[in-house]
């Protein structure tokens, strides 16, 4: 083992150690006062120091362009590739405060992390169930409605290579259903940061590009397939640029 993978190996124990203990921790106390008092921010506080203390133990560093093109002052769904399990991290930490995430219902096994993401307004999605799926959908887009910004990966999975994998629908119809504005955005470098097979997690530099925002004032759900086609193409610009 070269030297370079030894210190990799010790700084991911290290890592993996003291954010385990900070969300075992923190966890409990967050929703010990998110759910009686209905004060979810306090989770999303917790929650950004626990994300930033387990990116800067790793050593992973972000650099975000065209922020400025985020709408202000709107609820907005951030639909991004996947290509990491680094990516929804850093982008918890880098898009929004309060960014709600649409995510996969396994997850909701995850202790204390499950019903941390539950307390904080994510939305979990059942794919295999379409009536479960749908009723996760019009949840989210009312969250929306009530001024939460969310975060999508249509792709549903990581892509292992640089071409973006088919768009699920779940996170269009939620956008299209609240009237929210759908912010593309392409990140990238995350994939050298836990290479395939290996749990070590290496220092990287992350980019982060976000893009115009495609509108979906006045678009029905029998649109939605014409807005995937033209999300997909403004991330897959952003991937190459």
């Amino acid at each position: 083992m070269s030297p370079a993978s030894v210190i990799a190996a010790v700084r991911s124990v290290l890592t993996y150690v003291v954010v385990s203990l900070y969300v075992l921790i923190a966890g409990p106390i967050g929703l010990g006062i998110a759910i009686p008092f209905k004060l979810k921010g306090v989770l999303y506080e917790l929650g950004h120091i626990g994300v930033g203390l387990a990116l800067g133990m790793a050593g992973i560093r972000y650099r975000v362009t065209g922020a400025e093109k985020v709408p202000a002052g709107r609820a907005v769904v951030f639909c991004s590739n996947h290509e990491s399990n680094v990516d929804p991290p850093v982008l918890f930490q880098a898009l929004h405060r309060r960014l709600h995430v649409l995510f996969k219902a396994e997850l909701k096994k995850l202790p204390i992390l499950g019903k941390v993401m539950l307390a904080g307004g994510f939305v979990a999605v059942e794919r295999e169930r379409k009536e479960a799926s749908m009723a996760s959908i019009e949840r989210a887009a009312g969250s929306i409605r009530a001024g939460n910004s969310f975060l999508i990966f249509p792709e549903g999975t990581r892509s292992r290579t640089s071409e973006l994998l088919p768009f699920k629908k779940g996170g269009f119809i939620m956008a299209i259903k609240a009237q929210a504005p759908i912010v593309p955005v392409a990140i990238s470098g995350g994939r050298d940061a836990m290479r395939k097979g290996s749990w070590f997690v290496r220092p990287v530099m992350c980019r982060i590009r976000i893009g115009e925002p495609v509108e979906t004032k006045g678009l029905n759900v029998d649109d939605r397939d014409e807005l995937i086609e033209t999300v997909r193409a403004r991330i897959e610009a952003l991937v190459r640029t």
